[in-house]
């Protein structure tokens, strides 16, 4: 089972991260130099349908690992543990994701236009360096960087 735990949450960790730099260094350039929040918008639609699922996966499966790792919720955030600290990164990594994209979401997006192109093109930059540090922190479980 903790394979194909491991191997769902890279898989949803490839996509949603590969994603996110995709359209960092190729899709938002384009966008900012053209002015064009459309183009944005029509890349953010495709993505979401798999970038979505992939982060839903990796929030389950991630959760299930730290519980392998540590059965008591309790020590999640016990930042005396090396494991603990890990988990902590990941949980504090996720909570500014969530806020990134509810923020996004709900005060951007809606109003997307040129003029506020550059907020959204933050809220992009922010998301795709979060989720690269995801990367690290979840590397750093086996190679002990960050214990």
């Amino acid at each position: 089972m903790y394979g194909y735990l491991i191997l769902a949450h890279i898989l949803g960790a490839t996509v949603w991260t590969g994603g996110h730099i995709v359209l960092s260094l190729a899709v938002l350039p384009r966008v900012l130099k053209e002015n064009s929040p459309e183009r944005l918008l029509e890349f953010e639609s495709a993505f979401e349908r798999i970038g979505k699922p992939a982060m839903l996966v990796q929030i389950i499966t991630g959760l299930l690992l730290a519980h392998r790792l540590l059965p008591d919720v309790y020590l999640w955030l016990d930042w005396s543990n090396p494991v603990s600290r890990v988990v902590g990164m990941k949980l504090m990594l996720l909570a500014l994701t969530i806020l990134l994209a509810a923020d996004a979401k709900l005060r951007v997006l809606p109003k997307l236009s040129n003029k506020n192109l550059w907020d959204m093109a933050a809220h992009i930059i922010a998301v795709t360096l979060l989720s690269v540090l995801f990367v690290i922190v979840g590397v750093s479980f086996k190679t002990g960087w960050l214990y």
